[in-house]
């Protein structure tokens, strides 16, 4: 491949001086195109007007010297190596010429040692270029995000940390939240989910454009700070980008509907810290994205004051596990024909070495929002399958065992095969399995949840919907999903006995199960005009403290045990049924 020719810029006053050194250095094997200038207006049109490989500069000139063409060269902030090719030049003056950035100083008619110093210059300038290009790609490899060309986490910290040291009157940081991005990434691959964040990128980076900084810490979490006078400023923003997300993003001919949730704090009233200001946005995020809100919140010091005790006990959730503080309670499921006990519900407790046991409903929300509800979700399973294998081994082969799959759990591709594995292990027959859901997980992901769904259900595990009537409750999605149990929620339960609206939403939900052949558990059972009463509705089992609150395995065997012969004596025959409770 030929050789680019060297571009060329003479400073020379001479026209004929510079014609020569164009021929000497073409005769000694140089491909040249030059130029010539002798002024500073000239030299300064050229440097803007071309890129260039060398200057070269006679150093006395009438109105334009050798040091003169070198500031120009330098207030450009080109890289251009910079020779001064001079008849003669006193010594201290080239020393000083040297130390001002010349690259060397050749005397005129000293051809070889000036092809030797171009060829050495040229080399450096590569040299230099390829430092500063490596330069810049560590810059960006630490300070910009690869897929989407915003700046990453780190430049953002580092540039809003550095705009708050100038104390500006007010100035707010978005936290911003791709509310269920990651199931798009699942269910369309990583490919198409890169391709919308892009687009995502665009359309936020428009929203912001010169408002304030943008920028993308890490999957589908964005931050955006702004300087503003008036609050309204803040709200225009956050309402601009929640806007934005109306439209589909198109990839592919496939339309994708996205929503996110924003949390805002603001300086100096929520901290002085970029640290602190991202802390207390994230808190505000949460709470937007708990409310199931496509909007925006604003820190307020509760938020602070709770997300501390979260981060506190998430942090002590995450060795739960491992150091054997979580343990099993069994309440029974009892069939209204013959009182006898059908299954069971699993439900997991946490004793904690300091505060005591714990709650499901402080701990399992905490789970489901860290992604640690997959890994107590496992360990539930498999522990409550064992155990109620073991009451298989010894007689009591009927009981069933109910299961709740949390929305984070029923979304991992992985859960199927989860549930498969810890059978097999078990070896707990899956006629004996019910994984339960609530309504609002099946109609998150309707297609996500049918293949799901379909998956258990060829296994031969069985579907119940958990907390019936507190959500959809579509006789639709009732005859598109394949559902076996409904379990009428407590709330309607409580009053049963003593509201008409609530014994008339209880026996209309078992008029409609028994129509599409589903079983009905009435939940939260305390009295005994309660049980009667869903008892003549037409319920087929229930739970709740009348008849026994959750139980250790070793109780729930003795209560089995007193129990079972009360089953065999009035003929009652169990439909086997499976539900586990991760609450």
């Amino acid at each position: 491949m030929a050789q680019s020719p060297l571009k060329m810029l003479v400073v020379e006053d001479s026209e004929d001086d510079a014609f020569l050194l164009y021929s000497e250095l073409s005769h000694a094997g140089k491909g040249i195109k030059y130029r010539r200038v002798e002024s500073e207006a000239a030299m300064r049109a050229a440097l803007s007007e071309s890129d260039w490989d060398m200057v070269i500069s006679d150093h006395a000139m009438p109105e334009f010297s050798s040091l003169d063409a070198l500031h120009v060269l330098q207030e450009s902030g080109l890289d251009i190596p910079f020779i001064v090719y001079s008849g003669t030049i006193p010594e201290q003056m080239a020393i000083s010429a040297l130390q001002a950035g010349v690259q060397d100083c050749v005397q005129k008619g000293n051809m070889p040692r000036l092809v030797s110093t171009i060829e050495r210059e040229l080399e450096n300038a590569a040299t230099r270029r390829a430092k500063t290009q490596a330069e810049l790609h560590v810059h960006r490899l630490a300070y910009y995000d690869d897929l989407t060309d915003l700046p990453n986490r780190n430049y953002f910290c580092e540039q809003v940390q550095q705009a708050l040291n100038r104390k500006p009157q007010s100035a707010a940081l978005l936290f911003v939240d791709l509310n269920r991005f990651m199931r798009l990434n699942n269910t369309f691959g990583y490919s198409v989910g890169d391709a919308v964040m892009r687009l995502i990128a665009e359309r936020l980076a428009k929203c912001v454009a010169d408002k304030g900084l943008l920028a993308r810490f890490r999957g589908d979490e964005f931050g955006v700070y702004l300087e503003y006078r008036d609050s309204t400023q803040v709200n225009a923003l956050a309402d601009e980008i929640c806007a934005a997300f109306t439209p589909p993003f198109m990839h592919d001919n496939l339309e994708f509907y996205l929503t996110v949730s924003i949390g805002v704090a603001s300086f100096p009233g929520d901290g002085h810290e970029v640290q602190a200001l991202l802390m207390n946005a994230a808190s505000a995020m949460t709470l937007t994205k708990d409310l199931w809100r496509s909007n925006y919140t604003c820190y307020a010091k509760e938020m602070g004051d709770s997300s501390a005790r979260k981060v506190v006990l998430e942090a002590a959730l995450r060795h739960a596990v491992e150091r054997d503080e979580l343990f099993l309670q069994f309440q029974p499921i009892v069939e209204l024909e013959g009182d006898g006990i059908a299954g069971c519900e699993a439900l997991v407790r946490w004793r904690h070495p300091e505060l005591g046991v714990i709650s499901p409903d402080k701990f399992i929300p905490l789970a489901d929002e860290s992604g640690l509800i997959i890994e107590l979700g496992a360990w539930v399973l498999r522990q409550a399958c064992d155990r109620i294998k073991r009451l298989h081994d010894v007689g009591y082969d009927w009981l069933t065992l109910s299961v709740n799959v949390s929305a984070v759990q029923f979304a991992q591709p992985q859960l199927v095969a989860q549930i498969s594995s810890v059978l097999a292990a078990t070896g707990l027959a899956p006629q004996f399995l019910t994984v339960e859901i609530t309504e609002s997980v099946l109609m998150e992901d309707a297609e996500l949840a049918i293949g799901t769904l379909r998956a258990l259900k060829e296994q031969g595990i069985k579907i119940a919907v958990d907390d019936f009537g507190t959500g959809y409750s579509s006789l639709a999605y009732l005859k598109r999903f394949s559902i076996d149990v409904l379990k009428i929620d407590k709330s309607f339960i409580n009053d049963v006995s003593i509201d008409p609206d609530s014994a008339a939403i209880v026996s209309a939900i078992a008029v409609l199960a028994k129509s599409l052949k589903l079983d009905v558990v009435a939940e939260g059972v305390e009295t005994r005009e309660q049980l009667e009463m869903v008892r003549r509705i037409g319920c087929d089992r229930m739970q709740g403290y009348f008849f026994s609150r959750p139980l250790d395995i070793d109780k729930l065997s003795e209560l089995i045990a007193e129990r079972h012969p009360l089953r065999i004596a009035v003929g009652t025959r169990f439909q086997p049924e499976q539900q586990m409770l991760l609450a």
